[in-house]
């Protein structure tokens, strides 16, 4: 799906005081900067921000944080915050790829992965937020006892993340194929925006809830880790470097102009 571009998106997003422009500056603290010491619950893919901020409006005792990669989707969840306020709501606009980076170890309650991209082609199994490499990921986050939340609507995406729970050393705690028909694990549930319009075409919704397994092997879920972050550093350092040739010679071209 091809994304329109809001121009308008990255100005609005740069100077609000919910979105964290430099997220790798609070790693590790947090609470200080919601001022409290509540549990902080963070949904990967944020989206327009319907989801959080409804669980941010209904949960004042607990703090969230939204993680989104595009500008112009998170145009929408920012200006609704700007209208509402909400003490125990940031947003910030980065990579997944980097959660490890922006979050320390131990510091989330909770993960939410919401109707996630699923990247159809087998060559990017891995960025699939549910894959193991990210489940790995999730796990340096998590504090004890914390877990995972995951919806599809998407059957093959859903089947792939229960395949790769116990790769990433977790394990199902509660499963549903149906969850709107589902009376206990539908109990409370909030509806994205993708939740409530494949609803209403009739597709039923996924979820699972994840916990780590105790059984794991740590050594080697450790070890896989590490690798990722380096991965990461590198993948970000190439791009800053792309984006930077890019811009040097757009200047290029500009002083040619002027000539």
């Amino acid at each position: 799906m091809r994304l329109r571009n809001i121009p308008r998106a990255r100005d609005v997003i740069g100077e609000s005081r919910f979105v964290i422009q430099d997220p790798q500056a609070h790693r590790g603290s947090w609470q200080a900067l919601f001022g409290n010491d509540h549990p902080i619950r963070l949904e990967i893919g944020t989206g327009k921000g319907r989801f959080l901020l409804q669980m941010a409006e209904e949960n004042p005792g607990i703090s969230f944080v939204g993680l989104e990669k595009y500008s112009s989707v998170l145009l929408r969840g920012v200006e609704e915050q700007e209208k509402l306020q909400l003490p125990n709501l940031f947003f910030v606009r980065g990579e997944a790829e980097l959660i490890t980076e922006y979050f320390g170890e131990g510091e989330i309650d909770r993960i939410y992965l919401n109707f996630s991209d699923p990247w159809p082609k087998e060559r990017n199994a891995k960025r699939r937020l549910p894959s193991h490499q990210f489940l790995q990921r999730y796990d340096r986050l998590l504090k004890e006892g914390g877990t995972i939340e995951f919806k599809t609507d998407n059957r093959d995406l859903f089947d792939f993340g229960i395949a790769e729970a116990p790769l990433g050393g977790f394990r199902i705690t509660q499963c549903t194929y149906d969850l709107h028909h589902d009376p206990v694990m539908n109990q409370g549930n909030i509806m994205t925006e993708y939740e409530e319009r494949f609803s209403k075409k009739g597709n039923p919704i996924c979820k699972y809830i994840l916990e780590r397994d105790p059984d794991a092997d740590r050594t080697a879920i450790e070890a896989a880790q590490k690798d990722l972050e380096r991965e990461a550093v590198l993948r970000q350092d190439a791009e800053r470097a792309f984006d930077e040739r890019k811009e040097a010679e757009k200047e290029a071209q500009n002083s040619e102009s002027v000539k």
